[in-house]
């Protein structure tokens, strides 16, 4: 397997999927990488060699400078950040609603989860 920004990224898949198994790298980055190193975009990984695998891991450092681990931790601080404050958007976050404007009449179900039924109270006998 190969390991890049200390993820071990499967052998068997295409190198430009693969790479997107790194936190914070999509496809269209996945590809910019194997365009910039002349990578073909239908080799698997371990038909990539071990020199180019080197230069993808410089290449990553040099202009990705947050990755993984790192990328996570300031995506958390961020919305630490925003609760802290007691911002809209960090309210939001504290009721697991959506933040970004969407509706929640309907659909956010991802977001809200399951709906819970409400049992209606029983009528009092005479």
């Amino acid at each position: 397997m190969a390991r890049i920004a200390g993820i071990n990224i499967p052998k068997e898949k295409r190198f430009v999927i693969a790479l997107t198994y790194i936190y914070g790298i999509g496809t269209t980055s996945a590809e910019k990488i194997c365009n910039k190193l002349k990578i073909n975009l239908n080799l698997r990984t371990n038909q990539v060699s071990e020199e180019k695998l080197a230069q993808v891991r410089s290449l990553m450092e040099k202009e990705f400078t947050v990755l993984e681990g790192d990328l996570r931790r300031k995506i958390s601080s961020d919305i630490k950040r925003l609760i802290d404050i007691g911002c809209y958007r960090g309210i939001r976050h504290v009721k697991k609603l959506p933040v970004r404007g969407q509706r929640t009449h309907t659909n956010a179900k991802t977001r809200k989860g399951r709906g819970v039924a409400i049992a209606n109270k029983k009528k009092a006998v005479k």
